[in-house]
Protein backbone atom coordinates (compact mmCIF):
# COMPACT_ATOMS: atom_id res chain seq x y z
CA UNK A 1 0.00 0.00 0.00
CA UNK A 2 1.56 3.31 -0.68
CA UNK A 3 2.34 6.05 1.73
CA UNK A 4 0.05 8.15 -0.45
CA UNK A 5 -2.51 6.33 1.08
CA UNK A 6 -1.99 6.39 4.74
CA UNK A 7 -2.05 10.39 3.94
CA UNK A 8 -6.17 10.79 3.39
CA UNK A 9 -8.14 12.74 6.62
CA UNK A 10 -11.56 11.48 4.96
CA UNK A 11 -12.14 9.38 2.10
CA UNK A 12 -16.00 9.83 0.40
CA UNK A 13 -17.70 7.67 -1.95
CA UNK A 14 -19.21 9.51 -4.47
CA UNK A 15 -18.85 12.34 -6.54
CA UNK A 16 -22.50 13.79 -6.72
CA UNK A 17 -24.21 16.74 -5.30
CA UNK A 18 -23.36 15.35 -1.37
CA UNK A 19 -20.12 14.03 -2.19
CA UNK A 20 -18.59 16.75 -3.61
CA UNK A 21 -19.85 19.37 -1.34
CA UNK A 22 -19.24 17.12 1.58
CA UNK A 23 -14.78 17.20 0.08
CA UNK A 24 -15.15 20.81 -0.74
CA UNK A 25 -16.13 21.46 3.05
CA UNK A 26 -13.74 19.27 4.67
CA UNK A 27 -10.62 20.37 2.16
CA UNK A 28 -11.69 24.07 2.82
CA UNK A 29 -11.33 23.05 6.53
CA UNK A 30 -7.77 22.07 6.14
CA UNK A 31 -8.47 18.39 5.49
CA UNK A 32 -6.97 15.93 3.06
CA UNK A 33 -9.35 14.70 1.08
CA UNK A 34 -9.88 11.49 -1.16
CA UNK A 35 -13.04 11.62 -3.24
CA UNK A 36 -13.73 7.82 -5.20
CA UNK A 37 -16.60 7.98 -8.06
CA UNK A 38 -16.94 5.46 -10.68
CA UNK A 39 -18.09 7.49 -13.14
CA UNK A 40 -16.00 9.17 -15.26
CA UNK A 41 -17.75 12.40 -14.99
CA UNK A 42 -18.39 14.03 -11.35
CA UNK A 43 -22.53 15.11 -10.64
CA UNK A 44 -23.92 12.91 -13.35
CA UNK A 45 -27.43 12.93 -11.74
CA UNK A 46 -27.19 16.92 -10.75
CA UNK A 47 -26.18 17.23 -14.39
CA UNK A 48 -30.19 16.12 -15.41
CA UNK A 49 -32.20 17.16 -12.46
CA UNK A 50 -34.64 20.38 -12.90
CA UNK A 51 -34.86 18.88 -16.38
CA UNK A 52 -31.05 20.14 -16.56
CA UNK A 53 -31.63 23.50 -15.28
CA UNK A 54 -30.77 22.24 -11.36
CA UNK A 55 -33.21 23.25 -8.81
CA UNK A 56 -30.48 24.51 -6.54
CA UNK A 57 -32.12 24.77 -3.23
CA UNK A 58 -35.44 27.08 -1.89
CA UNK A 59 -35.00 30.43 -1.09
CA UNK A 60 -36.57 30.15 2.52
CA UNK A 61 -36.11 29.25 5.74
CA UNK A 62 -34.20 26.27 7.63
CA UNK A 63 -38.10 25.78 9.10
CA UNK A 64 -39.64 26.19 5.63
CA UNK A 65 -37.23 23.44 4.67
CA UNK A 66 -38.48 21.35 7.23
CA UNK A 67 -42.45 21.91 6.84
CA UNK A 68 -41.60 20.39 2.80
CA UNK A 69 -40.28 16.80 3.84
CA UNK A 70 -42.95 14.70 4.85
CA UNK A 71 -41.02 12.02 6.40
CA UNK A 72 -37.94 11.86 9.09
CA UNK A 73 -37.97 16.05 9.17
CA UNK A 74 -37.18 15.80 12.48
CA UNK A 75 -33.58 13.68 11.96
CA UNK A 76 -32.73 16.61 9.85
CA UNK A 77 -33.50 19.75 12.04
CA UNK A 78 -29.67 19.95 13.14
CA UNK A 79 -28.17 19.63 9.48
CA UNK A 80 -30.97 22.31 8.41
CA UNK A 81 -30.23 25.01 10.96
CA UNK A 82 -26.23 24.53 10.87
CA UNK A 83 -26.48 25.01 6.71
CA UNK A 84 -28.94 26.95 5.47
CA UNK A 85 -30.14 27.88 1.82
CA UNK A 86 -28.84 31.34 2.66
CA UNK A 87 -25.13 29.47 3.43
CA UNK A 88 -25.61 27.70 0.06
CA UNK A 89 -26.75 30.34 -2.20
CA UNK A 90 -23.63 32.38 -1.22
CA UNK A 91 -21.59 29.46 -1.81
CA UNK A 92 -22.46 28.93 -5.58
CA UNK A 93 -22.06 32.69 -5.87
CA UNK A 94 -18.64 32.94 -4.55
CA UNK A 95 -17.47 30.06 -6.41
CA UNK A 96 -19.11 31.65 -9.78
CA UNK A 97 -22.32 30.29 -10.14
CA UNK A 98 -24.55 33.31 -10.39
CA UNK A 99 -28.25 32.19 -9.12
CA UNK A 100 -31.90 33.80 -9.76
CA UNK A 101 -34.78 32.69 -7.91
CA UNK A 102 -38.04 31.66 -9.50
CA UNK A 103 -42.17 30.90 -8.34
CA UNK A 104 -42.27 28.98 -5.47
CA UNK A 105 -38.54 30.49 -4.16
CA UNK A 106 -36.94 27.95 -6.70
CA UNK A 107 -33.42 28.57 -6.80
CA UNK A 108 -31.83 28.17 -10.37
CA UNK A 109 -28.51 29.16 -11.79
CA UNK A 110 -29.08 32.52 -13.79
CA UNK A 111 -27.67 30.63 -17.09
CA UNK A 112 -30.27 27.40 -16.84
CA UNK A 113 -27.31 25.08 -17.00
CA UNK A 114 -26.62 22.42 -14.67
CA UNK A 115 -23.36 22.72 -16.11
CA UNK A 116 -22.19 25.56 -13.86
CA UNK A 117 -23.56 24.26 -10.67
CA UNK A 118 -21.22 21.25 -11.12
CA UNK A 119 -18.20 23.49 -12.55
CA UNK A 120 -19.00 25.76 -8.95
CA UNK A 121 -18.53 22.37 -7.22
CA UNK A 122 -15.40 21.20 -9.45
CA UNK A 123 -13.42 25.28 -8.87
CA UNK A 124 -14.65 25.01 -5.28
CA UNK A 125 -12.77 20.79 -5.08
CA UNK A 126 -9.63 22.06 -7.27
CA UNK A 127 -8.54 25.08 -5.13
CA UNK A 128 -8.85 23.74 -1.94
CA UNK A 129 -6.59 19.92 -3.53
CA UNK A 130 -9.45 17.73 -3.05
CA UNK A 131 -7.93 14.35 -4.98
CA UNK A 132 -10.24 12.58 -6.72
CA UNK A 133 -10.04 9.24 -7.95
CA UNK A 134 -11.81 6.86 -10.43
CA UNK A 135 -12.81 3.95 -8.46
CA UNK A 136 -15.50 1.68 -7.53
CA UNK A 137 -16.07 1.03 -3.71
CA UNK A 138 -17.12 -2.36 -2.86
CA UNK A 139 -16.62 -2.30 0.74
CA UNK A 140 -15.55 -0.90 4.22
CA UNK A 141 -13.45 -2.93 6.29
CA UNK A 142 -13.48 -1.86 9.86
CA UNK A 143 -11.33 -2.74 13.21
CA UNK A 144 -12.86 -2.89 16.74
CA UNK A 145 -16.22 -1.07 15.47
CA UNK A 146 -14.12 2.11 13.42
CA UNK A 147 -13.56 2.82 9.87
CA UNK A 148 -10.13 1.14 9.27
CA UNK A 149 -10.12 1.17 5.27
CA UNK A 150 -12.05 1.18 2.26
CA UNK A 151 -11.51 -1.63 -0.43
CA UNK A 152 -12.22 -0.39 -4.23
CA UNK A 153 -11.80 -1.69 -7.58
CA UNK A 154 -8.41 -0.04 -7.20
CA UNK A 155 -6.84 -1.66 -4.02
CA UNK A 156 -7.28 -1.31 -0.34
CA UNK A 157 -6.93 2.82 0.81
CA UNK A 158 -6.59 2.86 4.53
CA UNK A 159 -9.07 5.44 6.16
CA UNK A 160 -10.31 6.60 9.61
CA UNK A 161 -13.46 8.54 8.14
CA UNK A 162 -15.48 7.80 5.43
CA UNK A 163 -18.48 9.63 4.00
CA UNK A 164 -21.27 7.73 2.04
CA UNK A 165 -23.20 9.96 -0.49
CA UNK A 166 -23.80 6.82 -2.93
CA UNK A 167 -27.00 8.31 -3.28
CA UNK A 168 -30.39 6.23 -3.93
CA UNK A 169 -31.77 3.73 -6.42
CA UNK A 170 -32.92 6.46 -9.09
CA UNK A 171 -32.11 7.27 -12.33
CA UNK A 172 -29.43 4.03 -12.65
CA UNK A 173 -28.16 5.25 -15.81
CA UNK A 174 -25.84 8.00 -13.13
CA UNK A 175 -24.73 5.52 -11.72
CA UNK A 176 -27.00 5.23 -8.45
CA UNK A 177 -27.57 1.73 -8.35
CA UNK A 178 -28.04 0.92 -4.62
CA UNK A 179 -24.12 0.05 -4.02
CA UNK A 180 -24.28 2.13 -0.96
CA UNK A 181 -27.38 0.07 0.68
CA UNK A 182 -25.00 -3.12 0.64
CA UNK A 183 -22.09 -1.75 1.83
CA UNK A 184 -24.39 -0.14 4.61
CA UNK A 185 -26.32 -3.14 5.19
CA UNK A 186 -23.00 -5.07 5.25
CA UNK A 187 -21.64 -3.53 8.47
CA UNK A 188 -25.30 -4.18 10.22
CA UNK A 189 -27.17 -0.73 9.06
CA UNK A 190 -30.93 -1.49 8.41
CA UNK A 191 -32.48 -0.11 4.71
CA UNK A 192 -35.91 0.86 4.63
CA UNK A 193 -36.67 -0.33 1.82
CA UNK A 194 -36.08 2.07 -1.30
CA UNK A 195 -39.23 2.57 -3.42
CA UNK A 196 -39.73 5.89 -6.04
CA UNK A 197 -40.84 9.27 -4.90
CA UNK A 198 -41.49 11.81 -7.03
CA UNK A 199 -42.88 9.50 -9.81
CA UNK A 200 -45.28 8.80 -12.36
CA UNK A 201 -48.33 7.32 -11.51
CA UNK A 202 -49.74 4.35 -13.40
CA UNK A 203 -54.02 4.17 -14.10
CA UNK A 204 -55.53 2.27 -16.52
CA UNK A 205 -58.34 4.89 -16.75
CA UNK A 206 -58.67 6.26 -20.39
CA UNK A 207 -54.90 7.18 -20.00
CA UNK A 208 -53.45 5.27 -22.79
CA UNK A 209 -55.99 6.74 -25.49
CA UNK A 210 -54.94 10.18 -24.41
CA UNK A 211 -51.13 8.92 -24.45
CA UNK A 212 -48.88 12.04 -25.04
CA UNK A 213 -51.46 14.55 -24.64
CA UNK A 214 -50.19 17.40 -22.05
CA UNK A 215 -52.28 19.93 -19.87
CA UNK A 216 -51.03 23.11 -18.94
CA UNK A 217 -53.23 25.12 -16.25
CA UNK A 218 -55.07 22.30 -14.68
CA UNK A 219 -56.19 21.98 -11.05
CA UNK A 220 -54.80 18.75 -9.58
CA UNK A 221 -56.20 17.12 -6.40
CA UNK A 222 -55.44 13.86 -5.17
CA UNK A 223 -57.86 12.16 -2.86
CA UNK A 224 -57.11 9.35 -0.37
CA UNK A 225 -59.53 6.25 -0.24
CA UNK A 226 -61.78 8.44 2.64
CA UNK A 227 -62.17 10.95 -0.53
CA UNK A 228 -59.74 13.67 1.83
CA UNK A 229 -57.98 15.71 -0.43
CA UNK A 230 -54.16 15.20 0.53
CA UNK A 231 -52.43 16.88 -2.07
CA UNK A 232 -53.67 20.00 -4.78
CA UNK A 233 -51.62 21.45 -6.99
CA UNK A 234 -52.10 23.66 -10.19
CA UNK A 235 -49.87 23.69 -13.20
CA UNK A 236 -48.89 20.88 -16.05
CA UNK A 237 -49.36 17.32 -16.10
CA UNK A 238 -49.09 14.68 -18.99
CA UNK A 239 -50.85 11.49 -19.75
CA UNK A 240 -48.98 8.26 -20.77
CA UNK A 241 -49.32 5.17 -21.79
CA UNK A 242 -49.56 3.93 -18.17
CA UNK A 243 -50.62 6.69 -16.72
CA UNK A 244 -49.74 10.14 -15.54
CA UNK A 245 -46.91 12.27 -15.50
CA UNK A 246 -45.61 16.01 -15.26
CA UNK A 247 -44.51 18.06 -12.31
CA UNK A 248 -47.85 17.84 -10.62
CA UNK A 249 -48.06 14.59 -10.26
CA UNK A 250 -44.46 14.26 -9.35
CA UNK A 251 -45.27 16.11 -6.81
CA UNK A 252 -48.59 14.57 -5.83
CA UNK A 253 -46.71 10.91 -5.67
CA UNK A 254 -44.54 12.48 -2.60
CA UNK A 255 -47.74 12.46 -0.75
CA UNK A 256 -48.53 8.62 -1.22
CA UNK A 257 -48.69 5.96 1.29
CA UNK A 258 -48.12 2.50 -0.32
CA UNK A 259 -51.02 0.65 1.26
CA UNK A 260 -53.33 3.26 0.52
CA UNK A 261 -55.97 3.45 -2.70
CA UNK A 262 -55.71 6.93 -4.27
CA UNK A 263 -57.80 8.97 -7.33
CA UNK A 264 -56.87 12.28 -8.81
CA UNK A 265 -59.28 14.41 -9.53
CA UNK A 266 -58.75 17.21 -12.09
CA UNK A 267 -60.57 20.67 -13.06
CA UNK A 268 -59.64 20.89 -16.44
CA UNK A 269 -61.20 24.36 -16.49
CA UNK A 270 -60.32 26.30 -13.08
CA UNK A 271 -60.63 29.47 -14.31
CA UNK A 272 -64.36 29.28 -15.18
CA UNK A 273 -66.56 28.58 -12.57
CA UNK A 274 -69.62 26.50 -13.33
CA UNK A 275 -71.92 29.39 -14.26
CA UNK A 276 -69.34 30.77 -16.75
CA UNK A 277 -68.60 27.25 -18.23
CA UNK A 278 -72.04 26.53 -18.65
CA UNK A 279 -72.60 30.13 -20.47
CA UNK A 280 -69.57 29.19 -22.70
CA UNK A 281 -70.59 25.51 -23.65
CA UNK A 282 -74.45 27.51 -24.68
CA UNK A 283 -72.53 30.13 -26.97
CA UNK A 284 -70.87 27.19 -28.19
CA UNK A 285 -72.95 24.99 -29.16
CA UNK A 286 -75.24 27.67 -30.42
CA UNK A 287 -72.44 28.98 -32.89
CA UNK A 288 -72.06 24.86 -34.03
CA UNK A 289 -75.61 24.05 -33.58
CA UNK A 290 -75.69 21.60 -36.53
CA UNK A 291 -72.15 20.03 -35.91
CA UNK A 292 -71.70 16.39 -34.18
CA UNK A 293 -70.44 16.77 -30.42
CA UNK A 294 -67.54 15.34 -32.16
CA UNK A 295 -66.53 19.22 -33.58
CA UNK A 296 -68.79 20.79 -31.48
CA UNK A 297 -66.49 20.66 -28.54
CA UNK A 298 -63.08 21.24 -30.64
CA UNK A 299 -62.57 24.83 -29.27
CA UNK A 300 -62.80 23.99 -25.42
CA UNK A 301 -60.88 20.40 -24.99
CA UNK A 302 -57.90 18.91 -27.23
CA UNK A 303 -58.35 16.67 -29.86
CA UNK A 304 -58.03 13.39 -28.29
CA UNK A 305 -59.58 14.44 -24.90
CA UNK A 306 -63.00 14.18 -26.39
CA UNK A 307 -63.95 11.36 -27.23
CA UNK A 308 -63.12 10.17 -23.44
CA UNK A 309 -65.12 13.22 -22.25
CA UNK A 310 -68.14 12.24 -24.35
CA UNK A 311 -67.94 8.43 -23.62
CA UNK A 312 -67.97 9.46 -19.84
CA UNK A 313 -70.82 11.39 -20.15
CA UNK A 314 -72.99 8.80 -22.40
CA UNK A 315 -73.22 11.74 -25.35
CA UNK A 316 -73.33 9.93 -28.63
CA UNK A 317 -70.40 11.70 -30.77
CA UNK A 318 -72.05 11.96 -33.89
CA UNK A 319 -75.36 13.49 -31.82
CA UNK A 320 -75.86 16.96 -33.20
CA UNK A 321 -74.91 19.85 -30.37
CA UNK A 322 -78.42 21.63 -30.97
CA UNK A 323 -80.12 18.35 -29.43
CA UNK A 324 -77.90 18.08 -26.57
CA UNK A 325 -80.57 17.60 -23.46
CA UNK A 326 -79.91 19.80 -20.58
CA UNK A 327 -78.82 16.28 -18.52
CA UNK A 328 -76.20 15.41 -21.10
CA UNK A 329 -75.02 19.55 -20.88
CA UNK A 330 -74.85 18.88 -16.82
CA UNK A 331 -72.78 15.73 -17.20
CA UNK A 332 -70.33 17.80 -19.59
CA UNK A 333 -69.36 20.12 -16.46
CA UNK A 334 -69.45 17.89 -14.01
CA UNK A 335 -66.67 15.82 -15.63
CA UNK A 336 -65.04 19.09 -16.44
CA UNK A 337 -64.73 20.47 -13.19
CA UNK A 338 -64.10 17.09 -11.07
CA UNK A 339 -62.30 14.78 -14.16
CA UNK A 340 -61.18 11.59 -11.88
CA UNK A 341 -58.84 9.23 -12.74
CA UNK A 342 -58.19 6.17 -10.31
CA UNK A 343 -54.56 5.28 -9.49
CA UNK A 344 -53.31 1.71 -9.19
CA UNK A 345 -50.11 2.21 -8.41
CA UNK A 346 -46.43 4.29 -8.61
CA UNK A 347 -43.74 3.39 -11.63
CA UNK A 348 -40.45 1.55 -10.77
CA UNK A 349 -38.38 3.22 -8.32
CA UNK A 350 -35.95 3.67 -11.70
CA UNK A 351 -37.86 6.11 -12.85
CA UNK A 352 -38.46 8.04 -9.64
CA UNK A 353 -36.56 11.47 -9.34
CA UNK A 354 -35.52 10.52 -5.94
CA UNK A 355 -35.70 7.20 -3.31
CA UNK A 356 -38.07 7.30 -0.22
CA UNK A 357 -35.86 4.69 1.97
CA UNK A 358 -32.38 4.22 2.50
CA UNK A 359 -30.07 3.60 5.67
CA UNK A 360 -32.60 4.00 8.82
CA UNK A 361 -32.06 7.52 10.76
CA UNK A 362 -32.76 5.51 14.23
CA UNK A 363 -29.21 4.56 13.45
CA UNK A 364 -27.37 7.92 12.37
CA UNK A 365 -26.53 10.47 14.87
CA UNK A 366 -28.37 13.77 13.53
CA UNK A 367 -25.92 15.99 14.78
CA UNK A 368 -23.31 14.73 12.77
CA UNK A 369 -24.65 12.29 10.39
CA UNK A 370 -22.01 9.67 11.92
CA UNK A 371 -23.19 6.34 11.94
CA UNK A 372 -24.22 4.77 15.66
CA UNK A 373 -23.06 1.62 14.66
CA UNK A 374 -19.40 2.18 12.83
CA UNK A 375 -17.16 5.05 14.27
CA UNK A 376 -15.66 6.95 11.45
CA UNK A 377 -18.82 5.82 9.19
CA UNK A 378 -20.82 9.16 7.65
CA UNK A 379 -24.09 9.54 5.58
CA UNK A 380 -25.08 12.43 3.13
CA UNK A 381 -27.19 12.72 0.55
CA UNK A 382 -30.35 10.43 -0.58
CA UNK A 383 -28.55 7.29 0.82
CA UNK A 384 -30.30 8.40 3.99
CA UNK A 385 -34.12 7.30 3.77
CA UNK A 386 -34.84 11.12 4.16
CA UNK A 387 -37.15 12.92 1.01
CA UNK A 388 -39.00 16.06 0.35
CA UNK A 389 -41.20 17.64 -2.16
CA UNK A 390 -40.16 19.34 -5.30
CA UNK A 391 -39.16 22.59 -5.51
CA UNK A 392 -35.03 22.49 -4.35
CA UNK A 393 -35.45 20.43 -1.16
CA UNK A 394 -33.86 17.70 -1.87
CA UNK A 395 -30.72 19.22 -2.58
CA UNK A 396 -30.78 21.30 0.46
CA UNK A 397 -31.01 17.83 2.04
CA UNK A 398 -27.80 16.68 -0.05
CA UNK A 399 -25.58 20.33 0.85
CA UNK A 400 -26.67 20.08 4.87
CA UNK A 401 -26.07 16.04 5.57
CA UNK A 402 -23.05 16.85 3.60
CA UNK A 403 -21.65 19.62 5.32
CA UNK A 404 -22.47 18.38 8.77
CA UNK A 405 -20.88 15.06 7.69
CA UNK A 406 -17.47 16.89 6.63
CA UNK A 407 -17.51 19.47 9.92
CA UNK A 408 -17.91 15.87 11.76
CA UNK A 409 -15.05 14.95 10.49
CA UNK A 410 -13.08 18.06 10.74
CA UNK A 411 -13.52 18.23 14.39
CA UNK A 412 -12.42 14.53 14.93
CA UNK A 413 -9.50 15.38 13.10
CA UNK A 414 -8.10 18.00 14.72
CA UNK A 415 -9.34 17.14 18.24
Amino acid sequence: MSMKNMMNDVVIIGAGAAGMFAAVTAAQNGLKVLLLEKNDRNGKKLAITGKGRCNVTNACSAEEVLKNIPRNGRFLYSALSRCTPDQVMSFFEENGCELKVERGNRVFPVSDRSADVIAALERAMKRYHVERRKATAISILTNEGSVAAVKTSEGLITAKHVILCTGGLSYPLTGSTGDGYRIAESLGHEIVKPVGSLVPLCSTDDCAQMQGLSLRNTELKLLNAKGKVVFQDFGELLFTHFGLSGPTVLSASAHMKEVEAYTVRLDLKPALDEQKLDARFLRDFEKYANRSMENALADLYPHSMIPVLLRRCEIDPAMKANSLTKQQRRALLEQTKAFTIKINGIRPVEEAIITRGGVNVKQIDPKTMQSKLVKGLYFAGEIIDCDAYTGGFNLQIAWATAYCAAMECVSSVKD
